[in-house]
């Protein structure tokens, strides 16, 4: 990742195009090698900001949910790395083998997982064994319900871990 964009962070996003905007935001920065794992419930918008990733990283084709087919290669367009969208709940929880290198390799990706940026919904326990240092993402959507019944609103938070 680029050091321009902060390391720890909260932002709170009052919509879907603002969830998506932040993505983008993230998705310039993103090199080969980097993980990101989003950590949030059913609902909380974790598609929809890899969907600005995916924009902000200027790939091919509409990032969508991952869950029937546990992964989606997006190629880049701009001469970028590849988006490799991973569903890791399916490939490290029911059904998988508990060895997630192995169901990604099986996966028949034609990238290489180190020439892409892996951004990976319900990725506790995959992250761990593919990579050092990964971007952990917690997406919020209860908080700013309480406060106001009608909110739409995501709280964001951010940390780089792994990295020296």
């Amino acid at each position: 990742m680029k050091p321009t964009f902060p390391t720890t962070g909260t932002r709170r996003l009052e919509t879907a195009a603002d969830t998506q905007t932040f993505g983008e935001e993230l998705g310039t920065v993103l090199e080969a090698g980097d993980v990101v794992i989003l950590d949030g419930p059913l609902g909380a918008g974790k598609t929809t900001f890899t969907q600005g990733v995916a924009r902000g990283m200027g790939v091919r084709g509409r990032a969508t949910s991952p869950t029937f087919v546990i992964a989606r290669e997006h190629r880049s367009t701009v001469d970028g790395p590849a988006l490799v969208h991973v569903d890791a709940y399916r490939l490290v929880g029911e059904g998988g083998s508990g060895d997630p290198i192995g169901e990604l390799d099986a996966l028949d990706l034609d990238t290489e997982i180190e020439d892409a940026v892996v951004v990976a919904e319900w990725g506790g326990g995959l992250v761990e064994q593919i990579a050092q240092t990964y971007l952990l993402i917690r997406i919020d959507r209860e908080t700013a319900v309480a406060e106001d019944p009608s909110s739409e609103a995501r709280i964001f938070t951010w940390e780089l871990l792994g990295a020296s």
